[in-house]
């Protein structure tokens, strides 16, 4: 098995998600006591985010490809960025390496059309919704994206930030993104693609009428493969 790379931190509980998948898959798909090698540079998310929020991305950047250079030096033979968010910088961070970056929006799509969909709806940060980083690579994929009005996406963003990352998990917060998502729904949106990491904590397939492409563990999913692969 390969050794997957973790940039993690942002926030740690959607990365203990990822250890957590990580692991079970790997017991899922081997058996006994088998567990995922990987590992883990956790950066300090409030150093992130206030990078994020003054717009200071090249900085940002920075940051993660020196965690990648640290990954790949403990001897990673793949990296996560463990956040939806952060791929804004993905390109920077895989130029500092010489080991494969797995895009999480490339791992999404491909699970998209593999459902046979092409119009999905896509929750996440604030940057994930409205700037093109994200929803131009799901594009690239022949998919058809769409985002929540103004007052819907302000909701998604204000949940994430300031309570599924400090781990709060609120049955308000669950029906006002039901009602996002339905919004999405009557647009046209096919299935839903939970565009942050965190929002996994809060909406299960049940709470929505259409497919939900939980990127947290699509992420994960494609890792392995990936680690486990021969060639």
């Amino acid at each position: 098995m390969k050794t997957i790379g973790l940039i993690g931190g942002m926030s740690w509980e959607s990365t203990a998600e990822y250890y957590r998948l990580l692991n079970e898959l790997t017991r899922e798909r081997l058996g006994g006591l088998h567990s995922a090698k990987c590992v883990l540079y956790s950066v300090d998310f409030a150093e992130i985010e206030r990078l994020q929020t003054e717009g200071r991305w090249d900085e940002a950047g920075e940051l993660l490809a020196e965690a990648a250079k640290a990954l790949e030096a403990a001897g990673a033979d793949l990296l996560l960025i463990c956040t939806n968010t952060m791929h804004k910088v993905a390109d920077r961070v895989s130029a500092a390496v010489g080991v494969p970056l797995l895009h999480l929006a490339d791992t999404t799509a491909e699970a998209v059309r593999a459902k046979g969909l092409r119009r999905i709806g896509l929750l996440g940060t604030a940057f994930t919704m409205e700037q093109d980083f994200y929803r131009g690579r799901l594009a690239g994929h022949g998919l058809d994206v769409l985002v929540p009005d103004a007052a819907g996406r302000r909701t998604v963003h204000r949940v994430i930030y300031e309570e599924l990352c400090l781990g709060v998990v609120k049955e308000e917060s669950r029906d006002a993104f039901r009602s996002v998502i339905d919004d999405l729904i009557a647009a046209g949106a096919e299935g839903v693609v939970l565009g942050c990491t965190e929002i996994e904590l809060l909406i299960r397939p049940q709470d929505s009428p259409v497919p939900v492409f939980p990127t947290t563990r699509l992420h994960a999913e494609a890792a392995l493969t990936h680690a486990l692969a021969t060639s």
